[in-house]
């Protein structure tokens, strides 16, 4: 036991520097494994969501497109109201 006590007492540094090397590789293995714990739970939530998820968006992105439509066709309607009136005040056949 003295022996040992003796070659750690001389070899402090190299001691110390794998202590070190040690704390430093488990941090990492704890970073990584957070990484991955993080990365299985964005995955899970996905498949959790899926499809009903996706479908609901799409549904809003429909309800956005019919309204615009919507806007557009009262738009045009309006528009050619404008130019019935302007063009029977001239007395501008168009066509």
């Amino acid at each position: 036991m003295t022996e040992l006590k003796t070659w750690v007492r001389d070899n402090s540094t190299l001691v110390y520097f794998l202590i070190a090397q040690a704390l430093a590789i488990g941090a990492a293995g704890a970073s990584v494994l957070a990484y991955m714990v993080k990365l299985e739970t964005r995955v899970s939530i996905m498949e959790t969501r899926g499809a009903a998820y996706t479908v609901e968006r799409l549904a809003k992105i429909d309800d956005k497109i019919t309204i615009l439509q919507q806007q557009t066709e009262a738009n045009t309607q309006r528009l050619e109201r404008i130019i019935d009136v302007m063009t029977k005040k001239l007395n501008i056949n168009p066509g």
